[in-house]
Parts: C-alpha cells; structure tokens; sequence
C-alpha cells in the first residue's frame, strides 16, 4: 500500500523532506559543474595552445603575450571547482531534501554550462585571435576584449550557482 502525500508531509516535517534521492540530485549537480566547466576549460586551453604554437612558429615573440586566452580557459575549472565545493558543504545527511537537491542540481547545471560554453567560444577565439595577431599586431586588444566577453558568460553561470545555493529548504529545521 503506497503511503498519503498528508501521511509524507507529516512524517518528514515538509514537502520532500527525507527524500532518499535528493541527495543524489545534489551530487549530480557536483558532478556537472566541475566535469562540464573543466570540459570548457580543456577545450578552451586545447584549442587556443593549437593557435599559439601556430603562431609562434612565425612569430616567435608573441608567445608569451598569446597566453592569455589559456589562462582564461583555466578559470573556467575553476568557477566549476569552487562550485562543487560550495555544493559540498551545504550537503547533510539529515534534513537534506528534494527542494535542496534540485536546487543544488540546478546550481551545477548554470555553472558547468555556462563553463562548457564559455570555454568553446575562448577556444575559437583564442585560436583565431592568436594566429591573427601574429599577423597584425593592432588586433590584439579587440582579442582580449572578446576574451572577456566570452569569459562573462562563464562567470555569470558562477554567480547564478552561487545565488541558487542560497536557500535551503526547512527540512535543515526538522528533527530525523
């Protein structure tokens, strides 16, 4: 016989409260935000080194001024990093629910995708822009200025994430 919503709510002191999945959700949202913003953060590096060691074949002394889209590719792992840490710490195993594990899940998502995003669009212009500047020096700051543009989409992800952790569900409240 399958247990009331009223018998649930009851129980559990509130809407999802002791929710056995809910902490899967939570890990999920770990698991994406630092696999899909390391992934944007592997692709962006991988695909502007191609650029620079393309570049610096021609023009040897631009590689070090070159490096800067794949530091900004590495930021991006680290936004994931930072949310899956802020993740971790809000997790329990008592009065961890269903509201708190898709928010956490929800949190992952903004952060790893906009992460994965960010990191494609560095990558491309990263590639581009290096060879390019290698080739007309004056192209350098329009470059760097689109870097930061696709950067902020990485970052906005970050704080979007960090908002969505902010609340907690009342089941932190209820007694197991």
């Amino acid at each position: 016989m399958l247990p009331l919503l009223s018998d649930f709510l009851t129980h559990a002191g509130g809407a999802g409260c002791g929710d056995p999945d809910a902490s899967f959700f939570g890990f999920l949202g770990i698991t994406i935000a630092i696999v899909f913003g390391n992934m944007g953060a592997a692709y962006g590096t991988a695909k502007s080194g191609v650029g620079i060691y393309s570049s610096g074949t021609l023009y040897p002394e631009n590689i070090i001024k070159n490096i800067i889209p794949v530091i900004m590719a590495g930021v991006l792992g680290i936004y994931g990093l930072i949310v899956a840490v802020i993740l971790n710490g809000k997790m329990n195993a008592v009065g961890y629910g269903t509201y708190d594990g898709y928010a956490h899940l929800a949190a992952g998502l903004s952060c790893g995708m906009a992460g994965l995003g960010a990191g494609l669009a560095i990558g491309v212009v990263g590639d581009a822009g290096t060879r390019a500047n290698g080739m007309q020096g004056t192209l350098y700051v329009s470059m760097i200025l689109i870097l930061i543009f696709a950067e902020a989409l990485g970052l906005y992800g970050l704080i979007v994430a960090i908002v969505l952790t902010q609340n907690d569900s009342l089941c932190s409240t209820v007694k197991a």
